[in-house]
């Protein structure tokens, strides 16, 4: 094969390693067994395709399309089937390959991190989100259906899960996208940092302890694990609706419109993880 070649392939194979499922493995690895169901679905695979192909694309030398990865991703779990999109984005792992295939679903190279090595300060994000009629809404909604319950015996509402796993998946493809920090571990975080955020050190913590030390996602994220084979079964529903509404805004969302994301920061600030 001509050298010059391959690094034009290169993208072509990762295409199709994100894209395809080993049969052999699917009994071993949930994140197989999620990717195999998204590509038997004709429109998971269809939305699937075009955000991986808008994600591997390139801006120019070095970059990639990040606006056009990030809105093929929106729509990814806007209209795709939910039980598909929610396996491949929450599949549970018991190994660090699993882990890592989870960390890569949405190919965070481009949607995630970067462009530079060190990941920015958390107020860079956030005060985009702030600006983004796309990201605002999207971040409220997650703070309001994440959020702990004081009154509730282990700190959240028995009924919360499947409302902030919807929450947090409206999150990916915006400014503060969130992506599993490793594949030794289910923490996730947006790509930023508290290390330069000077005296505004409380909210740059506050902000990303919405996703560290937040017990209420980290339980829905658990839930959702023990629910799996529930999950895949839904796939084969014929008669769910073509588009899917990613998020149901609460009615404590409404109260928290006309306020200021960074104001809300400390009020919504979640206890950290025992």
């Amino acid at each position: 094969m001509d050298l010059c070649l391959v690094p034009m392939m290169l993208p072509l194979l990762l295409l199709l390693l994100l894209l395809q499922g080993s049969p052999s493995s699917a009994g071993r690895n949930r994140c197989l067994d999620a990717a195999e169901a998204c590509t038997a679905d004709a429109r998971c695979q269809r939305l699937r395709t075009e955000y991986v192909a808008q994600c591997l694309g390139r801006a120019a030398p070095g970059g990639c399309p990040r606006a056009r990865c990030r809105r093929a991703l929106r729509r990814f779990f806007s209209r795709g089937p939910p039980a598909l999109t929610h396996a491949l984005l929450f599949c549970p792992c018991a190994n660090a390959p699993c882990a890592e295939r989870r960390r890569q679903t949405f190919v965070p190279a481009c949607a995630f991190s970067g462009p530079g090595p060190a990941p920015p300060s958390c107020l860079a994000p956030l005060d985009a989100c702030e600006h983004s009629r796309i990201c605002r809404p999207r971040l409220l909604a997650f703070q309001a259906s994440c959020a702990p319950a004081p009154g509730a015996p282990d700190g959240c509402l028995l009924d919360q899960a499947p409302r902030c796993l919807r929450a947090y998946a409206g999150l990916v493809g915006t400014a503060v996208t969130p992506n599993y920090v490793d594949n030794a571990s289910a923490r996730v975080a947006p790509w930023c940092d508290c290390g330069a955020s000077g005296n505004r050190r409380e909210e740059c913590e506050a902000f990303r302890g919405l996703f560290t030390r937040n017990r209420c996602l980290d339980d829905a994220i658990q839930a959702f694990d023990s629910g799996w084979p529930l999950v895949l079964r839904d796939q084969l529903d014929v008669h769910q609706d073509s588009e899917y509404p990613l998020l149901q805004v609460s009615s404590a969302v409404g109260l928290l419109v006309g306020s200021s994301l960074l104001s809300m920061l400390p009020v919504l600030a979640l206890q950290p993880l025992l």
